[in-house]
């Protein structure tokens, strides 16, 4: 096969080693920052739809869901990860038969983790609500709604894995399209399910999981076709699902022990993100339906003022994979502190919006006037931290990018057990309801901290090694 042309978002091309980095920062990171605002979009746009259409409730109901979703994609997450880092030092490196493998490796593993978490997680919905302690006014709505959560997720693992690595090769703006398009699929199904238009059925609920399960099908169908078609860089795309990529579609060990290493202590970090997001959703259950829904309307602002922040360090991990496969490691100083002054400036402007909109923005999400002054004082307390997990998720992200992820795996995973969980604990028994948010903060302090020292202090006086 030729050899690709030096794509203009990797270190290898001399266009990019001209320019100044922050300028490639850009070329990558707006798509992408686009991309996880769409991603969640449908999610936000649902939870708008429900509850304004179908009331505070059905709000709750829906937001009980989401940490037990978050709980079985966080290792598709970790495989993601793995592969993109993966892909990245391959693509830096011009080796694009190694990028095809890498791909239909990961693709297999996330076909049969997708089709086996359905199932699981279809038989202990109801054990698991229960266990939560989830309200009984709203169990069998949010029963219901994860139920058919369930069927959409094998083609969501997928699309998830197709977007992560096809970033890995520095395209961006295909999975920005995809999702854009996913995002209007949404718009237009969820009310029709709800209000039953066009002679659809009224599904109350569950009308915003069939959307998404639809509109993640039609984007992905649509990616397939546009991959298949669409020059990238000049040449066909390396991530085509033609011949060569499913003569790839198999279980190469070799690839699974690369990939496993970054993405099990990743996946496993979010795993426990979750399992701390259930703890502190039992705490929340605990206060009434209205605080599950003052938790859900919180955290939808918060994904969107976490967006930048998670895509610098996404944006990072791969510029820094890249720079390794090219055999320039003496770049990954420049790109931390790049990645670090970036999210000052634009997480730290979205934080600045939500506290100045921060009534407008709760009440989107909510019509209830108690709930909606309970979720703006819970915001309050907590926003401001999202910057110190940005700049966390930096100096994370660069050492992910030479392999390195148990240490500072492990630094997160004590900082969300250790702080996170206790102080929840500790500052709800003093404060209440508020002072379950002051655990953000808390633990994302310590996190900066910890992942700084040891960068500083161990990381840079390792030597950097390819993992291709």
């Amino acid at each position: 096969m030729s050899t690709p042309p030096a794509s203009p978002l990797s270190p290898s091309a001399s266009a990019a080693v001209a320019k100044p980095l922050w300028r490639t920062f850009f070329a990558f990171l707006g798509p992408m920052v686009l991309s996880n605002m769409l991603q969640s979009m449908s999610g936000t746009v649902n939870g708008i739809y429900i509850g304004q259409m179908l009331g505070v409730g059905a709000a709750a109901a829906a937001s009980t869901f989401f940490p037990l979703m978050f709980f079985f994609i966080a290792f598709i997450i970790g495989l993601g990860a793995g592969s993109s880092v993966l892909i990245g030092q391959a693509w830096g490196a011009k080796k694009i038969a190694r990028v095809q493998a890498v791909a239909g490796t990961t693709l297999t593993l996330g076909l049969i983790l997708g089709l086996t978490v359905a199932v699981v997680g279809s038989l202990i919905t109801e054990p698991l609500l229960r266990t939560l302690g989830t309200p009984a006014d709203i169990f069998q709505d949010a029963a219901t709604y994860a139920h058919v959560m369930w069927i959409a997720i094998p083609g969501l693992f997928l699309f998830l894995l197709m977007t992560s690595m096809l970033r890995g090769v520095g395209d961006t703006i295909s999975p920005l399209l995809a999702l854009l398009l996913s995002t209007g699929v949404g718009l237009l199904v969820t009310p029709a399910l709800i209000r039953g238009w066009f002679g659809l059925p009224q599904l109350g609920l569950a009308s915003a999981a069939w959307a998404t399960t639809i509109a993640y099908l039609v984007a992905m169908v649509w990616l397939i076709l546009r991959l298949r078609t669409k020059l990238y860089l000049g040449q066909k795309h390396p991530m085509a699902p033609d011949a060569e990529l499913l003569r790839h579609l198999r279980v190469d060990p070799a690839i699974v022990k690369a990939v496993l290493r970054i993405g099990i202590p990743t996946g496993l970090q979010m795993v426990v993100i979750s399992l701390a997001e259930i703890a502190l959703l039992s705490m929340v259950n605990s206060y009434g339906s209205q605080a599950t829904a003052a938790y859900g309307a919180v955290n939808q602002v918060v994904n969107y003022v976490q967006f930048p922040a998670i895509s610098i360090a996404i944006t990072s991990s791969i510029l820094g994979a890249q720079a390794i496969g090219a055999g320039k490691p003496e770049r990954l100083g420049a790109i931390l502190r790049t990645g670090l002054l970036m999210n000052v400036v634009l997480t730290g402007s979205l934080v600045l919006v939500g506290y100045l909109f921060s009534r407008h923005l709760v009440s989107l999400f909510i019509n209830n006037d108690a709930v909606v002054e309970l979720a703006q004082t819970l915001l309050h307390t907590m926003l401001w931290s999202s910057i110190v997990l940005g700049m966390a998720g930096v100096v994370a992200a660069v050492m992910r990018a030479s392999g390195t992820v148990l240490v500072p795996t492990a630094i997160s995973i004590c900082c969300i057990l250790g702080v996170e969980v206790p102080v929840a604990w500790l500052m709800s028994q003093q404060m209440g309801l508020n002072g379950i948010w002051l655990a953000y903060p808390a633990a994302f302090i310590s996190m900066l901290i910890l992942q700084s020292t040891y960068y500083r202090l161990v990381w840079r006086k390792k030597p950097i090694k390819k993992l291709i």
